[in-house]
This record gives C-alpha cells, structure tokens and sequence, in this order.
C-alpha cells in the first residue's frame, strides 16, 4: 500500500541516483562546476522531486505531467552523463553504473506513468 511518495520505489531509486551522481560529478573539473555539474545536478534532483511533487497533487493530470517532467529531466540526465563520458570526465566504469541505474528508473517510470494513465 503507497500512502506516500516515499513508499514509491521509483522514487526511492531516484533517490539514490541523486546521491551517486552527486557522489561522482564531486571529480569533474573545476571549470565544469557552474556548467555541467550544475546541470547534471540539477536534472537529478528533479526526477525525485518531481515525482513527490506530483504524487501531492490532487489530480491524476498534475501527477502524470510531473512524472512526466521527471522522465524528461532523467532523459537530460542521461545526456548529459554521456556528454561527460565523450569528454572522459567520467570513467566508462562509473558512467556504466550511473546509466545501468537510470535506465532502471526509465523502464519504472514509464510503467507508472502507463499505470496512472489507465487510472484517469
């Protein structure tokens, strides 16, 4: 039974993509800090928020469009990982393991948003 954003296991796992990404975009190069990882961590911390933002909401329109909003900001996320991939200010290693996370969070919530979607 969800009877909070919290018990959402998508957003528990966005959660937790925030925490390594910002764990990881901490060895980018200085002059990245007001671009890229400004970015990258602006855009992860919007997939959790946006889902909690949503699920307050009292209607099922405003919960789909803020997870959609949260979908759009993890497609952001994804580019811009592998724009710093590209660059190799992240290693394959750690790019692998943020992406592997990412697209986890993609496939759950597309399956929310179906879910939700039918619900209307």
């Amino acid at each position: 039974m969800v009877k909070s954003y919290r018990d959402l296991i998508v957003w528990q796992k966005s959660m937790q993509l925030v925490t390594q990404v910002y764990r990881k975009t901490k060895i980018l190069p200085r002059e990245e800090l007001y671009g890229l990882v400004a970015q990258i961590r602006r855009s992860s911390v919007s997939i959790p928020s946006n889902i909690a933002e949503g699920y307050g909401r009292n209607s099922t329109n405003d919960y789909l469009r803020f997870l959609q909003i949260a979908s759009g900001s993890l497609y952001e996320l994804q580019t811009q990982l592998e724009i710093c991939l590209n660059l190799e200010y992240l290693s394959k290693e750690d790019f692998e393991s943020i992406d592997e996370q990412s697209r986890e969070i993609e496939r759950m919530l597309s399956s929310l948003i179906k879910k939700v979607g039918v619900n209307k």
